[in-house]
C-alpha cells in the first residue's frame, strides 16, 4: 500500500545533492518563481551570449549544471551512473533546438543514432529520444499536415526526412533501445503522427521499439489513441505512447483565435488533468497492446497511476510501464518512485552551453507559468535544508 505522503520524503528526494547543490537549487527556484526576474534574466542572457560576453562559465555553474547533464554524452556519464545507483535511469536528450539546414538536420539524426548505439547494452539508458522538428523544417511539417501540395524540391526534402526517421528507428530496433519521439504544435503534429505510425507498423511487431507522444491538453487524443489501437490490431503490431500534458498551450490558443478555428486545447486545466488521467487509465487497461511512459510532474496523476497498477496487480517493475520527469525537477517524485521499485527515467538534456540556452530559457519560462509547481519545489528544498541542519 502506497502512502499518500510518499512524495514528501525529502531525504530520499535529494539524497544525490550535496549541501551546495541543494543551496543552488533553492536559489534557482527562488529566481524562477519571480516572473519579471525570469524575463529580465533571459533577455540579458540572450544578449550576453549573442555579443560573446564571457558568461558561459557562470551559466555552466548555475542553471546549466542544475538542468543539464553535461556538454556531451561522455560528460553526462557520472550523472547517469550516480542516478542509476539509486534506481533511476536516464534518457540522454540532445537539447539543441532551432536548426533547419539539411546538414544540421542530418547532424541531428547522426547524433540520435550515435546516442542510440551509445545506450546499447547500458541498463541505465533504456531509451533514445528526438523531436520531429529536429529532423525536418517546421514549414515542411506544417505543409504536409495541412495537405498542401509540395514542390519537387519539397518532395525530395520530405524523402530525406522519412529517411532520417527510418534510420533512427532501425538503429533502435537493432540495438534493443526504445525510441521516444516527442510531440510538437498541432499544426505540424498530424504529419509527425503519420510518420511515427509508419515506423511503429514496421518495427513494433516483436517488441515496442518506437513510442509516439500524446499531448493530453488536446481534447481529441483519446479518440486518436483508440483509432490507432484498432489499426495496430488489424495490422499486427503494438503501440507505445508517452503521455504528457503539453507544452504549447498559449501558442495553440492564440493561433486558433487568430485564424478563427476551434481550439484543439481542452477548455481548462481541470479538463486537461481529467483527459490525461483517462488516457493513462485506458492504456493501463490495455497493456497487452499499448505500452506506457507516464511523463508527468503532477503528483496526483502519479499517485493515481500507482493506485491503478496496484488494483490491476500490475507489477511495479513491469517493463511496459515507465514514469519520467525532467532532470533538475520533481526529484521528490522520481527518486521516491524509484525507491518504491517503479521504473523511472529522467530526461537528461545536454549539449554545448550556448546551443542549449533556448531549451533552458523555455524551461525557466514554463516553470514560471505552472501555478504551484515552483512553490512546491521551493518548499521541499527548504524542508530538506532544515532536516540537514537538524
Amino acid at each position: 500500500m502506497i502512502s499518500n505522503s510518499l512524495f514528501d520524503n525529502t531525504e530520499n528526494a535529494f539524497k544525490l545533492k550535496s549541501d551546495s547543490e541543494l543551496e543552488r537549487a533553492y536559489f534557482l527556484f527562488r529566481m524562477i518563481a519571480n516572473e519579471p526576474l525570469v524575463k529580465i534574466g533571459t533577455a540579458v542572457t540572450r544578449f550576453a551570449l549573442n555579443v560573446h560576453l564571457p558568461v558561459e562559465g557562470l551559466i555552466r555553474s548555475t542553471v546549466f549544471d542544475h538542468f543539464c547533464g553535461g556538454v556531451n554524452e561522455d560528460d553526462c556519464m557520472p550523472v547517469v551512473d550516480k542516478m542509476y545507483d539509486v534506481g533511476v535511469c536516464s534518457v540522454l536528450d540532445y537539447s539543441v533546438e532551432g536548426k533547419e539546414g539539411t546538414d544540421q538536420l542530418d547532424a541531428a539524426m547522426d547524433k540520435v543514432n550515435k546516442l542510440t548505439y551509445f545506450a546499447q547494452n547500458k541498463d541505465a539508458m533504456p531509451f533514445s529520444v528526438f523531436k520531429p522538428s529536429g529532423f525536418g523544417r517546421f514549414e515542411l511539417w506544417k505543409k504536409v499536415t495541412e495537405g498542401i501540395e509540395l514542390s519537387d524540391d519539397e518532395v525530395a526534402e520530405w524523402g530525406r526526412l522519412e529517411h532520417r526517421y527510418e534510420k533512427v528507428s532501425k538503429a533502435a530496433y537493432e540495438t534493443g533501445v526504445t525510441l521516444l519521439i516527442d510531440a510538437e504544435e498541432t499544426w505540424m503534429q498530424g504529419a509527425a503522427d503519420r510518420l511515427c505510425e509508419q515506423m511503429m507498423e514496421k518495427y513494433n511487431k516483436e517488441r515496442v521499439v518506437v513510442f509516439n507522444t500524446l499531448q493530453c491538453y488536446c481534447w481529441d487524443r483519446l479518440d486518436y489513441l483508440k483509432a490507432e489501437q484498432a489499426r495496430a490490431k488489424e495490422k499486427g503490431y503494438k503501440l507505445g505512447y508517452k503521455i504528457v500534458r503539453g507544452a504549447y498551450l498559449e501558442k495553440e490558443n492564440e493561433r486558433a483565435k487568430e485564424l478563427g478555428y476551434k481550439t484543439p486545447m481542452c477548455g481548462s486545466k481541470k479538463e486537461t488533468d481529467e483527459n490525461f488521467n483517462t488516457i493513462m487509465e485506458y492504456i493501463l487497461d490495455n497493456l497487452d497492446e499499448i505500452e506506457l511512459f507516464v511523463g508527468t510532474h503532477n503528483e496526483e496523476s502519479t499517485y493515481l497511476a500507482m493506485k491503478i497498477m496496484e488494483e490491476k496487480n500490475i507489477d511495479r517493475k513491469d517493463p511496459r510501464v515507465w514514469f519520467g520527469q525532467l532532470y533538475g525537477m520533481s526529484d521528490h517524485i522520481s527518486f521516491n518512485l524509484a525507491n518504491e521499485g517503479y521504473n523511472v527515467a529522467k530526461y537528461l538534456p545536454f549539449g554545448p552551453v550556448k546551443d542549449v540556452m533556448p531549451y533552458l530559457i523555455r524551461r525557466a519560462e514554463e516553470n514560471t507559468s505552472v501555478a504551484g509547481q515552483t512553490n512546491r519545489e521551493l518548499s521541499l528544498l527548504k524542508k530538506e535544508k532544515q532536516r540537514r541542519k537538524l
